[in-house]
This record gives structure tokens, sequence and C-alpha cells, in this order.
């Protein structure tokens, strides 16, 4: 009885309540430090202040009148944040971004910007939200790829849209899916990553680094190897190979058997 009286007492003690809050304060606060130390470590940026300060000028003076002043989005185009570094990079290094006209799709061209100006916008662009960065070298290196497992993982993919081996194909409404037979390692990454255009999105729940890695393995043997079975007639697939079969080789079959019938008669 004496024990379970001092208990008792020990619970109504005015600081129980003080220590259970200095213990919660305790869990919470450290909780939060220990996922803040994690976010900084895995969110390291390769920019510096510099880059982002010369990219807002770029923005501003470039982008501004379609994006945002703050990259917020207007009705002419989307807002950027949180499209990340990688968006950015893609966009403006394949000439895409600016646009030169509205349409179905945006077209590649040269680029209007250097690389380091291409760094600068994405530098500004990455520091609005976080979003897919820039992939490193080692990420899309083709020799650390499988290309036969990549080009199984294409064809499951990607085929559908831009042929079994890269040559693009039309879509709906005049879009199309580009070729890939001039595609930078690079591009291919981004690409896959960030989802430009009527492209989806292959995020790493998709397809993880090491499957990207491997696509970009298969396409770049794709790239290195031209047909060993003559004439590619464009990589277009068997609908062209059919067609050109029907009008030029049958085509060629009947007029022949014509020339010869009529110089029998």
């Amino acid at each position: 009885m004496a024990f379970q009286r001092k208990r008792n007492n020990g619970r109504r003690s005015p600081y129980a309540a003080i220590l259970v809050i200095l213990a919660g304060l305790l869990v919470s606060g450290g909780g939060y430090a220990a996922a803040n130390a994690v976010v900084n470590t895995q969110t390291d940026s390769p920019y510096s202040a510099q880059d982002v300060k010369n990219g807002n000028q770029l923005f501003l003076a470039n982008c501004a009148s379609c994006h945002g002043r703050n990259a917020e989005g207007t009705k002419a185009a989307p807002s950027l944040i949180g499209v990340g570094a990688a968006s950015v990079d893609f966009q403006v290094s394949t000439g895409r971004m600016p646009g030169a006209a509205s349409g179905p799709q945006l077209t590649d061209k040269p680029p209007q910007f250097n690389e380091q100006q291409i760094k600068e916008l994405a530098a500004y662009v990455a520091s609005l939200a976080p979003g897919p960065a820039v992939p490193t070298a080692a990420m899309i290196d083709p020799a650390g790829g499988n290309t036969t497992r990549g080009g199984e993982l294409f064809r499951i993919n990607c085929a559908m849209c831009h042929n079994a081996v890269g040559a693009g194909g039309a879509l709906t409404e005049g879009k199309w899916a580009a070729s890939l037979r001039n595609a930078s390692a690079k591009e291919l990454y981004e690409a896959m990553l960030t989802g430009p255009q009527n492209m989806p999105v292959f995020n790493d729940a998709n397809l993880t680094p090491k499957d990207k890695q491997d696509i970009i393995a298969y396409i770049d043997y794709v790239q290195q190897n031209p047909s060993a079975g003559g004439e590619e007639l464009a990589n277009l697939g068997p609908v062209a190979e059919g067609l050109f079969a029907w009008i030029f080789m049958l085509g060629g079959i009947v007029a022949i058997t014509i020339w010869l019938g009529a110089k029998s008669n």
C-alpha cells in the first residue's frame, strides 16, 4: 500500500507534466534535426549563388514573358516551379526552348544559349523548388549499361511511340515521337526523367537509374551499328518495307511480265 501511495503521488506531481513536455520537445526537435540533415544531404546543389543570380537575370530577359516573372506560369506557358534542373537542361540544350512558334509540339533546333548560360538557367529553376537534377556522367555512360536488357526495356516502354530502333513516328493531332538516332545519352536520360511534351514521365519508381542506363546502352548500340540487313528505309518498320516491296519489287515484276508478253506477241 505504501508503494502504491508513493506511485500515485508521483503521478500527481506538477513536475511530471513538465517532464512529459520536455521529452516531447526533445523527440520532435531531434527528429526534425535528423530529417533536415538528410534532406540537406540529398539536395546538395552543384550550383553556386552566382549561378542562381545569373540564371535569374537570364530568365527575366528571355523566359518571364511566357512563364511569369517568378516562373509561376501564365496562360501562355506552364509553371516551372518544381520541374527541376533536368527539365530546363533538356528543353534549352535541345533548342526546344525558347520556343520559335506555337504549335502541336515544339521542335528541336540549335540552342540559343551556351553551356554556361544553360547551367545558370537550370540553377535558377532548381532553386525555386526540389525537382529532378541533371544526371551525372557516370549515370549516362553507355559502357555501364546492359545492351540486351536495355533493348527489352525499350521495346516494352518506348517502342510503341519511338519505333523498335528509335526511328520515331507519328502520333495524334499533328504530334510526333522524336527520332532518337542523334540523341545524346544525357538527352535520353533527361527525357525519361522529365517526360517532355507528349512523353510520359519515367521516374525512378517506373524505371530505375540502372534501367535508364541500360536503355541508353541499347540506343547507343543502335546509333553505332547500322542495319546488317541492307538498306534501312529510315528504320520505319514493316509498313514502309511492305510498301517498298509492293510498289517497286512487285511493280517491277508486273512491268517485266507485261513487257515480255507484248514482245512475244
